[in-house]
């Protein structure tokens, strides 16, 4: 892989990416109060439909994992027949799209949920975060039920109907399953918001069970090649603890390569260094994101894992907010856009489809991707 840089093409399975820049997935708070896509979501996923992958923002899987107001879903098949929509755009554009599904677990609160239900994690412990509700305010997250043997049942096979869904109807490429960045698949592996104790707590390998357990349900209902996880070892952000993160997900990992997923999207941190440690165990392809809770990603940080062999792609985040042509502003060497970050999580189309690409009359005015991202749940996207 000396010779592989950010624009070497890739086979990802069926799919030929043109390039190995991939689109993080990143929560914009664009859905409508029903749990649809907005219409101007398809534009935005349209535009930056030149990266080699995209990976949507977070979509719960039923209104029992809806972290936030105005996030949208893929429980229904309205939901999916308005996802199509964007699939259909992006596709038409030559790119492709994968389905990130995000269950809140813990996260979340009546007053931000559509049928109102109280959230329900891995054990009764709150987050200590705002959770966004139906008038635009922020209270704290409220301490959630403990999951029954039943409610894990029902959170499969809400993965499950949302995974097919996503590659049916909807349209998508594959889906991603989010099991890092404190989300329930994440909160079942951490120290502090897992206190279980028999099958799915207490033991390294028993922190492991349940998201495995999804796995491998979402894998056998559309198949292994069109589904991924996204896992972010020893990340502390939004109150998770995990002291020493190696035992649990060297054994996840390590169950992981049988299932045949069609790649692993790995973050790194200052606190476990994830891509050193577990990308050896991984052997099939390895996404790479070095930016979460630090710099935005640069070009030559990319070029640099892929030319090592420490990755097979690369996820960007915040340098495609405001740069939905980032590949060819890399390939040019260009100045990226400065993100407009009073718009993140507005409604409209402004901070969110009226960043001016290459092409466009006064671009590359603008400074670096990254700048002046604050500290907010929704307002640090990885990478």
């Amino acid at each position: 892989m000396t010779n592989t840089t950010l624009f070497t093409p890739y086979s990802l399975g069926p799919l030929t990416l043109p390039n190995r820049l991939v689109m993080a997935p990143m929560t914009r708070y664009r859905g409508t109060e029903d749990g649809e896509p907005t219409p101007i979501v398809a534009t935005y996923y349209r535009q930056r439909a030149s990266a080699g992958l995209i990976i949507t923002e977070g979509l719960w899987p039923s209104v029992r994992g809806q972290s936030g107001w105005r996030i949208p879903g893929l429980e229904t098949p309205a939901h999916a027949a308005a996802w199509r929509r964007v699939t259909d755009e992006v596709h038409a554009a030559g790119g492709r799209i994968f389905a990130q599904l995000m269950h809140g677990g813990r996260l979340g609160h009546p007053g931000g949920r559509i049928d109102g239900s109280p959230p329900a994690g891995p054990s009764a412990v709150a987050a200590p975060e705002r959770v966004t509700l139906r008038g635009g305010e922020r209270e704290l997250a409220p301490v959630p039920r403990e999951m029954t043997e039943d409610d894990l049942d029902i959170a499969v096979a809400d993965y499950v109907n949302s995974a097919r869904l996503a590659v049916g109807p909807a349209g998508f490429d594959g889906i991603e399953l989010h099991g890092a960045n404190s989300y329930l698949l994440h909160q079942f592996l951490a120290d502090n918001t897992n206190l279980r104790t028999g099958a799915y707590g207490g033991s390294p390998k028993n922190r492991t069970r349940f998201p495995l357990r999804v796995v491998r349900a979402v894998a056998d209902a559309v198949g292994g090649d069109r589904v991924a996880l996204r896992i972010s070892p020893g990340n502390p952000q939004f109150g998770m603890v995990e002291a020493d993160p190696a035992p649990v997900y060297r054994l996840l990992v390590d169950e992981l390569r049988e299932i045949g997923l069609a790649y692993l999207h790995l973050t790194d941190n200052d606190r476990y260094p994830a891509l050193d440690d577990l990308g050896p165990r991984w052997s099939g392809t390895l996404i790479a994101n070095v930016g979460e809770n630090g710099p935005a990603t640069t070009r030559e940080q990319g070029d640099r894992l892929l030319a090592a062999g420490r990755a097979d792609l690369v996820s960007y985040g915040r340098a495609f907010l405001a740069n939905p042509d980032l590949p060819a502003r890399f390939a040019a060497g260009a100045e990226l856009n400065a993100i407009d970050t009073e718009r993140l999580y507005t409604r409209g189309a402004e901070g969110y489809t009226d960043y001016p690409s290459l092409t466009d009359a006064g671009a590359g005015a603008g400074a670096e991707a990254g700048a002046g991202i604050d500290a907010d749940r929704e307002a640090t996207p990885a990478g």
